[in-house]
């Protein structure tokens, strides 16, 4: 089980601003919605570049990273599932809606012309 550690979600920018207008964040992964895939793929913080490395490598939007209060999000009953990915590594699900006031801190970040991610 993780527990009480922070956990990292890439976003695009303008999907993070929605959230902000609407209340909660509800995009999964780039392209596919909480609703598709039944949970919000998360990284832990080794993770974060390589993931955006491997999925968000034709971004062109601005992208930036969510800074996740783990506890924060179980306390509120929202279930963090650690689940292996294709790759075999262990990544944290968030088994429903981010609620805005569990994000400690958003990181702007961006891929750069070598493809390495930057945040």
């Amino acid at each position: 089980m993780l527990g009480g550690m922070t956990i990292y979600h890439i976003a695009h920018v303008s999907d993070w601003t929605d959230a902000l207008q609407k209340g909660e964040y509800r995009v999964s992964t780039s392209g596919l919605s909480l609703d598709e895939t039944g949970f919000i793929h998360a990284s832990t913080k080794e993770q974060v570049a390589p993931t955006a490395e491997r999925f968000y490598r034709d971004a062109t939007a601005p992208l930036c990273v969510l800074v996740i209060d783990e506890e924060a999000v179980r306390r509120s009953g929202t279930e963090v599932r650690e689940e292996q990915g294709d790759d075999g590594q262990w990544y944290p699900h968030i088994y429903g809606a981010l609620n805005p006031e569990w994000i400690v801190d958003l990181r702007p970040a961006a891929l750069g012309e070598d493809g390495r991610f930057a945040w």
